[in-house]
């Protein structure tokens, strides 16, 4: 039975006004090879495009973009640059930024300077659903950044303290369709990994395909049952982890959870340590000493504070529209905090700190605070870190 699937939203915008956008975008992907197939009329948003690539794969994109520039504004810093969301009036209203649930679309969500050449992205997932006629700012040492090296990725400061932690990335014109291959391998990741993707992808010298490598075979006594249930090779297996990028978001998310199980089994008086598939549950439950407890595993970011610390924006990335408090954590939702550290160092060590000692909400009563820096406080020990737990609960 086939199942319709909603397509995009689509609204009325003047064709004379965007078509720098439009020739922005199909310009850059005409500069790295790829021929242009489709694209949806001028007077219509978002812009729906698909190309061929130079190996002959096809591939599309659904792009939000807005004009960005640097116009002086009255009341905002001098160096500062930006792109404002919007499409028809503004209404207040929350406007999904639509997602191909099958992976052959691309969202991509971005300012476009035409005159600088440049385009600055911003995470489409974090950002849905989005209201309009909000402003997305950057700096000039960014756009200086963008121009001299064509590729570069940073976090945004925000006015508003309680919003989420974001990266955006910015490059040239002849960079857009390793932009749309970056937004493919980071769609849904913690903001830590997609700064550290981010930093990675410019070591890519050609965007070849989005598709799999081929592979030598290898001989059946030494495939996993998976990749025998999926008549294919090892290697592609994990191919087509690397190439499906909300399987390879799941699959680094788990990588985490597991190697934080794996050690957590290790330390003595641990018993019956699982990982847990609950949808906005502790990602693993244990018993240490025959006391209950209970860890959720999140990423640093990629950049440190200046005073060396690693940090960790610890709140979910989506929020009820009745309660914007929904959004943070209490001490009851798990025991202890552990900060996973790979995006800063590719290792997978972590730093655990307990929920009851965490610092309260500064305007949400019961919740915990959502600026996290992992200092010295926090255990490297996980044996002294389960124990320490075990007896504030009991």
């Amino acid at each position: 039975m086939k199942h319709p699937v909603a397509a995009p939203r689509v609204y009325g915008v003047s064709a004379k006004q965007k078509e720098p956008l439009h020739r922005f975008i199909c310009d850059g992907l005409q500069a790295s090879g790829a021929v242009v197939i489709y694209a949806s009329p001028l007077d219509e948003a978002p812009l729906r495009l698909t190309f061929e690539l130079p190996s002959g794969e096809r591939a599309g994109i659904v792009v939000y973009a807005f004009f960005a520039n640097s116009k002086l504004t009255r009341n905002r810093p001098g160096d500062e640059h930006r792109f404002q969301v919007k499409y028809g009036a503004k209404d207040g209203k929350l406007h999904e930024l639509w997602q191909d649930p099958f992976n052959l679309y691309t969202t991509l969500f971005c300012g476009i300077d035409p005159e600088r050449g440049i385009f600055v992205g911003a995470d489409p997932v974090l950002h849905n659903p989005t209201r309009f006629f909000i402003s997305l700012e950057y700096k000039e040492k960014h756009v200086a950044d963008i121009l001299r090296t064509g590729w570069s990725a940073w976090e945004r400061e925000r006015r508003n303290g309680d919003d989420p932690i974001e990266v955006l990335v910015g490059g040239r014109r002849e960079n857009f369709l390793k932009y749309v291959q970056f937004e493919r391998a980071a769609a849904g990741e913690s903001q830590g990994h997609r700064h550290l993707l981010a930093e990675q992808h410019p070591a890519a010298e050609e965007v070849h395909g989005f598709g799999l490598r081929q592979t030598p075979e290898i001989p059946a006594d030494r495939l996993h049952a998976l990749a025998h249930e999926f008549a294919m090779s090892g290697d592609e297996v994990l191919d087509l982890v690397a190439s499906a990028r909300r399987l390879k978001m799941a699959v680094r998310g788990w990588v985490a959870e597991e190697h934080l199980a794996r050690q957590l089994r290790e330390v003595p008086g641990v018993t019956d340590c699982h990982r847990k598939d609950e949808e906005g549950g502790p990602d693993v439950s244990l018993r240490f000493e025959r006391t209950p407890l209970s860890v959720e595993c999140k990423n640093v970011l990629r950049v440190v504070q200046s005073d060396g610390l690693a940090r960790v924006d610890f709140q979910r990335t989506r929020t009820s529209k009745s309660d914007p408090c929904s959004r943070f954590y209490t001490a009851s939702d798990f025991d202890l905090l552990a900060a996973c550290l790979n995006a800063i160092d590719r290792s997978w060590s972590y730093r655990f700190r307990s929920t009851r000692e965490m610092a309260p909400h500064d305007v949400c009563p019961g919740k915990l605070s959502h600026r996290v820096k992992v200092d010295p406080s926090w255990f490297a020990d996980a044996h002294a870190a389960l124990q320490h737990a075990a007896r504030l609960k009991t």
